[in-house]
């Protein structure tokens, strides 16, 4: 192995240390528990050199009555050993799993939103489950046997060195061979299952797509597309996993017939009078039979390098997400309750994986409690505007303030809580409709404010038809409802969240004509008091702004109240025309 990776590999498991370090007690009792076990294994080895030499070549009866006594204690401290060690490092195991995928979720919480948009869901979901479970997996069962098998292997080793040192050093001279050609699968198993763990990602990402479009794939005769697509990604886990098998396979039978050359070359020396005179035939059997004994802990240690290399490549993509830098929240002034006066100057940006900017030079001014209205077509640089003010993503040159304070300058907690976001694209958790409407909200929230939230946003309107009313359960992303019900729930949490500054991203872009009208007033309502930033599509739906910005690729091209800019006959009267058939 070279220097780099060995490394690396000690480095992955410094790390993992202090997360085993907080159950020392139990993982130490395990490793006495293992140490028992591999020591009992070698002691019942042992046990028959007094059986042949004492019991049968001396005629001892005591002997081979007494035997039997050792041998069932023998057993049941084996048994013991085992369940302690067993038992101690599952949970020690299960401890440091837990922690360890409480680490990567939270650190996904903490984590900016342009790692997001350069990840797919799957990789990230399959660290915290797949990748997880080989170190769990490692790190319970591959270390039980490593433990296990190395003591064995010491113990049958001194047995063969107490019995004739002649005969054990012709052994060791296989050693360095075998240590060789783990080396180097080692390596192999690692690199491969690097690959497996993207290979799985795929898995997962390729599922979720399909089962959150499934209705789209049923439309649109999707099903042959979808199945190619996950029988590519399946095919290539199969190919990584044959990979590692085939090492695998390969590696054991090799170890195992440099053992047996070993245990040749010692028959062959035995046979020699002079180290043939030195031996009783118990120590003869028990040189033998140890030797063949050896087997079975040089196999299980070949055999667990695959999981413990799975285990350390898992570790090392874990490690990989938790050295991400997380988001940037220098801020350090905090606000009340702010008036909600806005101020954009030189605003430009650029996405990490675009090619220009997508804003450039804007200026805007919002007053307190006035409502401003975003309008172009897609791609003009509105939506980005709106990531802008609560920081999802960090400005590039140019400033947004809030009541005269930069937004860099506040925590980002307390920026946030100055606004409230409705976008086109509602999530909802699988959790009730009144939890949903109260997301996030403190214990304060009562169960009046809600239903008067509720009311607001007409959400009353179909849960009095349900049984379960304000308490039922929407399922996983709101599927149990409609798109316009999603949405007025989504509008009822903006509601409930009372801040200063709202944010509706196509608020209403999937309700209903009738629906549209009625969740307007209500939203007309909540502007009333608060400053608005309105991104829409449908012109009809920001008539009543206190003024109107038109945009395209990234730049103000008009500005203006609704009948001042039809009076222009510029962009926006065409994008007017165009809606309304003019």
């Amino acid at each position: 192995m070279s220097s780099g990776k060995t490394g690396a590999f000690r480095a992955t498991f410094k790390r993992l240390w202090p997360y085993v370090r907080q159950y020392k007690s139990g993982f130490f009792a395990a490793i006495i528990g293992m140490a028992v076990y591999g020591v009992v294994d070698a002691s019942l080895v042992y046990m028959i050199k007094p059986l042949i030499d004492n019991g049968l070549a001396a005629s001892d009866p005591a002997t081979l009555r007494f035997a039997p006594l050792v041998i069932l204690g023998l057993f049941l401290f084996r048994g013991i050993a085992n369940f302690v060690s067993t038992y101690c490092l599952a949970w020690v195991s299960q401890n440091v799993i837990h922690n360890m995928r409480q680490e990567i979720f939270g650190k996904y919480l903490r984590l900016p939103v342009s790692f997001f948009d350069s990840n797919s869901t799957g990789d990230l979901i399959s660290k915290v489950t797949y990748d997880a479970e080989q170190v769990s997996r490692a790190s319970s069962s591959g270390l039980i046997i490593i433990v296990r098998a190395s003591f064995t292997l010491i113990g049958l080793l001194a047995i063969m060195f107490w019995e004739s040192w002649q005969l054990s050093a012709i052994f060791f001279l296989i050693g360095p061979i075998i240590a060789l050609v783990i080396s180097t699968v080692s390596k192999r198993f690692r690199a491969v299952s690097k690959r497996i763990q993207g290979a799985m990602g795929g898995v997962t990402t390729v599922s979720e797509q399909m089962l959150k479009g499934h209705k789209n794939v049923l439309a649109f005769g999707g099903q042959e597309v979808e199945l190619k697509r996950f029988t590519k990604a399946s095919n290539r886990t199969r190919q990584q996993n044959m990979k590692l098998s085939a090492a695998s396979a390969l590696s054991q039978p090799l170890i195992q017939i440099i053992a047996a050359i070993g245990l040749s070359v010692v028959l062959f020396v035995a046979s020699f009078p002079s180290i043939l005179n030195s031996l009783t035939p118990g120590s003869f059997v028990v040189i033998i039979g140890s030797m063949m004994a050896l087997m079975t802990p040089i196999k299980q240690l070949t055999k667990v390098n695959v999981q413990l290399q799975r285990g350390v490549a898992a570790a090392e993509s874990i490690f990989a997400v938790l050295d991400e830098p997380e988001v940037d929240d220098t801020g350090t002034k905090t606000l009340g309750r702010s008036d909600g006066k806005i101020e954009v100057n030189d605003l430009t940006f650029q996405y990490p994986s675009s090619e220009g900017p997508v804003l450039k030079q804007v200026n805007l001014s919002v007053p307190a409690g006035k409502t401003l209205a975003l309008v172009g077509r897609s791609g003009s640089g509105k939506s980005t505007l709106s990531n802008l003010l609560p920081r999802f993503y960090e400005i590039n040159q140019g400033s947004i303030a809030i009541d005269d304070v930069d937004i860099r300058e506040l925590t980002m907690a307390s920026l946030r809580q100055q606004m409230a976001i409705v976008s086109q694209q509602v999530v909802l958790f699988n959790d009730t409709i009144a939890n949903n409407i109260a997301y996030a909200c403190d214990e304060a929230v009562t169960r009046a404010q809600i239903e008067a939230a509720a009311e607001a946003a007409h959400v009353l309107v179909f849960t009095n038809d349900m049984p379960e009313g304000l308490d039922t359960m929407v399922g996983e992303d709101g599927l149990m409802l409609s798109g316009g019900q999603r949405q007025r729930i989504a509008i009822a949490r903006a509601i409930l969240r009372d801040t200063p500054i709202l944010i509706l991203d196509e608020a209403t872009s999937a309700l209903d004509t009738e629906s549209e009208r009625v969740i307007q007033s209500a939203l007309d309502r909540l502007a009333a008091s608060r400053t608005s930033i309105v991104i829409a599509h449908r012109l009809s739906t920001i008539e009543k702004a206190d003024e109107i910005v038109v945009m395209d690729k990234g730049e103000i091209v008009e500005r203006g109240t609704h009948q001042q800019l039809l009076a222009k006959q510029g962009a926006y009267a065409q994008l007017h025309a165009m809606q309304f058939g003019e």
